[in-house]
């Protein structure tokens, strides 16, 4: 955890202020550890920093919400203007 909620900066939202900021990286453990450990790691560019280890070999899953129908027309709509339709 880099910031608690009450550290965040004042100008951050209100549903981002919440939460702590957390950092996540990818990384190479230098010792044999398990999950919940508190563990030191070696970044790809040699920055070593201390942590808990908290999965091995995470991916990234993220997504960009919901599908949105309305979405479609407005694409068609856009499309059409920019070719010079009406």
């Amino acid at each position: 955890m880099i910031l608690t909620p009450e550290e965040r900066a004042p100008q951050v939202p209100d549903d981002t202020k919440k939460v702590p900021l957390e950092m996540w990286t990818k990384c190479f453990l230098l010792e044999d550890a398990k999950i919940g450990d508190e563990v030191t790691v070696e970044t790809v560019t040699g920055r070593r920093e201390t942590g808990k280890l908290i999965e091995v070999n995470p991916a990234y899953n993220h997504s960009f919400g919901n599908f949105i129908p309305e979405l479609l027309q407005i694409d068609k709509q856009v499309r059409q203007l920019l070719e010079g339709g009406e």
